[in-house]
């Protein structure tokens, strides 16, 4: 299939039907039926379950227990470094941010404003700042994680489409990170603020954070924020923040000479959750 049919597809699909549909499925305990899923989603994805807490696919009562796994003790350590990946996957694209634009892929940029529900005087605080975009696939561990410590400010849930995340429709879809349905989390850190964007997706069946479990469903047509106090949510560099129930995408936004990349990140590149992300910017960098 090409890519400009499998984009042109994806505007015809009842998507938020097809995610609906998903996130039952992938809840049910359906004993036999649920492992015989689990069993052929391994092998199709190639998922390495020597890595998983428990590797046997026969222990997970449904899809989604597979799915959130947590990672057995020793399966991934921590750089030595200011900033470190927050989860498995590829990089999309990272990078300065130009002004308030963000780089999506060839042709296609959207702003800060638009990726944070509207905000502009959140947004401004990033302008001309550092923004990462790094896609989970299915095969990939789903559990998100801090890439240094913060304090949790404020999260907002922002309505919105449900297209895919992969690669072909971010080439496909204009402004596609700021369209679909998202989990926007503001954190203040040593360096000053921070945003981490859960980005949902089709038959991505929820969103959740370690500190307010579930965040979709339900699915609601208004953007909502949450507040958080001083000392409410502190969470360490390498913590869990959160999960994703079936793939999507996480984007980090950073201000202005806060940090510089990693000289090894390359577009396309696979990464893994606790490695060398970036380091701090000095004065004289």
């Amino acid at each position: 299939m090409s890519d400009r049919l499998a984009v042109a597809l994806q505007y015809a699909l009842p998507k938020r039907l097809l995610t609906q549909l998903a996130g039952k499925l992938a809840s049910l305990e359906g004993g036999r039926a649920t492992t015989a899923v689990i069993r052929w989603f391994v092998k199709r994805y190639g998922v390495n379950m020597a890595e998983a807490a428990n590797a046997d696919p026969a222990s997970y009562a449904s899809f989604n227990a597979f799915f959130t796994r947590p990672l057995r003790d020793g399966a991934r350590s921590l750089a030595e470094a200011d900033f470190l990946c927050p989860v498995d996957g590829a990089i999309s694209q990272f990078g300065p941010i130009e002004a308030d634009q963000i780089f999506q892929a060839k042709g296609h940029f959207y702003s800060t404003t638009a990726l944070v529900g509207g905000d502009r005087a959140l947004a401004a605080r990033f302008e001309d700042g550092d923004f990462a975009t790094l896609y989970l696939s299915p095969r990939d561990y789903h559990r998100i994680h801090m890439p240094c410590a913060g304090r949790l400010t404020q999260m907002i849930y922002v309505p919105g489409d449900l297209f895919s995340v992969n690669p072909v429709t971010a080439r496909g879809v204009p402004g596609l990170f700021a369209r679909n349905e998202r989990v926007v989390c503001v954190f203040e850190g040593d360096c000053g603020p921070f945003v981490m964007v859960l980005v949902g997706a089709t038959i991505v069946g929820s969103m959740a954070t370690v500190w307010h479990g579930v965040v979709n469903p339900p699915r609601r047509p208004d953007i909502e924020k949450r507040s958080y106090g001083e000392g409410e949510v502190m969470l360490g560099k390498g913590e869990e923040m959160g999960r994703f129930l079936l793939g999507s995408t996480v984007v980090m936004l950073f201000p202005k000479d806060v940090l510089r990349f990693n000289g090894d990140w390359v577009a396309a590149r696979p990464v893994r959750m606790g490695e060398a992300m970036a380091a701090r910017r000095t004065a004289d960098a």
